[in-house]
């Protein structure tokens, strides 16, 4: 077998469940789950008919480069959605099953293992399929963390030249997972020039890019950034979106990636041979849900309502703070993470992630060291109720 296998950490919820099982939560009190980032509102009922209207699709193969209507209704979203003054559907846009599958193959196809000592950049903490995917293309990671000093964005300045050198492939994660931060325009512009200098690849993961709160400026992506600078070839410049979180689709596992068409045509070219092409039924409910905003606004919405409930029961004994976007809050323990966790769950029956599960450490600083991640995704009243049992166990410390 490959040897990079074994380069591989357990996946953050394999620890978490171990973590969980040294310990029994309260029989009377039902499970409340805000580990996993996957969202809990009905999953719109037009997708739905859209898939059950073409159930008759099973009967074709799909092709790798996906069906032209899609590919058309994604640039289109593209954009209405980013202000971009052109992207061709044909040659810049590549439907795929969601963003953990096309960033983990991209990166396979991206890294010229012909190059010594390859780097691939990431944020840390950080999606962890950055880093197994950089294992397994014959990378190596690096990893910048991102800290409250800087708002949780890496110091790319204080990168030394050599990584830069090095790196083939810069992962960008705006709206962060976990911390919600989003890049402004400046940072984007300094993170082109810095690409066209050092000759790599920056790949956006932007699937958290329509959950923001309502009276927010929607977060800008890097093609946007790319089309104010006039480069609308978008050079070096790949973004990965997905309807998971956007539509409540993650069982659906469409998303797409975007971009520079010099990428995109060996990419494509991979694709063929990985054999990943999405199933007709789901590409045409996929058109379904990019042409539609209004449940989307009604997603922003109910996110909006979990955020400024549970924000006003948790502030009086957590420094906990608004994200820019996404639906997590990265919030500060008082004791240390796996600990505040584990006590949770025994306490109140509710789970959260320990940041340090997300994280590598480096330097010996560990970015998600006495944090834990919550991810709202819970109705509203589950929400709410698990605010009040996370406040009660804090005040019980």
């Amino acid at each position: 077998m490959n040897p990079d296998l074994s380069k591989l950490q357990p996946y953050p919820f394999e620890k978490l469940a171990q973590l969980k099982a040294a310990v029994t939560p309260p029989a009377g009190l039902p499970h409340i789950a805000l580990s996993i980032g996957e969202p809990q509102h009905p999953s719109p009922a037009f997708v739905q008919q859209a898939m059950i209207d073409n159930i008759s699709r099973l009967e074709n193969y799909p092709t790798t480069k996906g069906l032209p209507e899609l590919s058309s209704t994604i640039a289109n979203w593209l954009q209405r959605r980013f202000t971009l003054e052109t992207i061709d559907p044909v040659t810049q846009v590549i439907p795929v099953n969601g963003t953990r599958e096309a960033i983990f193959a991209f990166t396979q196809a991206a890294v010229d293992r012909s190059q010594p000592d390859a780097l691939v950049v990431s944020p840390n903490p950080f999606y962890q399929i950055y880093e197994g995917a950089a294992y397994l293309a014959g990378a190596t990671p690096y990893f910048l963390p991102c800290l409250a000093a800087n708002n949780f964005h890496p110091d790319y300045k204080a990168v030394p030249a050599d990584v830069w050198e090095r790196c083939q492939l810069l992962f960008l994660c705006s709206p962060g997972n976990p911390t919600g931060a989003v890049l402004s325009f400046e940072q984007f512009a300094e993170l082109i020039e810095l690409a066209d200098r050092h000759n790599f690849i920056l790949a956006s993961d932007e699937c958290y890019s329509e959950i923001y709160v309502d009276g927010k400026e929607a977060p800008m992506g890097l093609l946007e950034a790319c089309a104010r600078m006039g480069r609308h070839d978008y050079k070096n410049c790949v973004v990965f979106h997905s309807l998971s979180k956007r539509s409540n689709l993650p069982g659906l596992r469409s998303g797409f990636i975007a971009g520079d068409a010099a990428l995109l045509k060996p990419f494509l070219l991979y694709r063929t041979y990985h054999g990943c092409a999405m199933p007709l039924q789901t590409q045409l409910a996929s058109i379904a849900a990019w042409n539609d905003e209004q449940h989307v606004a009604e997603n922003r919405d109910l996110y909006t309502q979990k955020f400024r409930a549970v924000l006003d029961i948790l502030s009086p004994v957590l420094p906990v703070q608004q994200t820019d976007a996404s639906f997590y809050l990265w919030v500060e323990t008082p004791i240390n993470e796996e600990t505040f966790a584990q006590q949770l769950f025994a306490q109140q029956n509710v789970t959260v992630l320990p940041g340090s599960y997300l994280s590598r450490t480096v330097n010996d600083i560990n970015p998600g060291k006495n944090r834990v991640r919550m991810a709202l995704v819970a109705g509203v009243d589950e929400c709410i109720e698990a605010a009040q049992r996370i406040r009660a166990f804090v005040e019980s410390l």
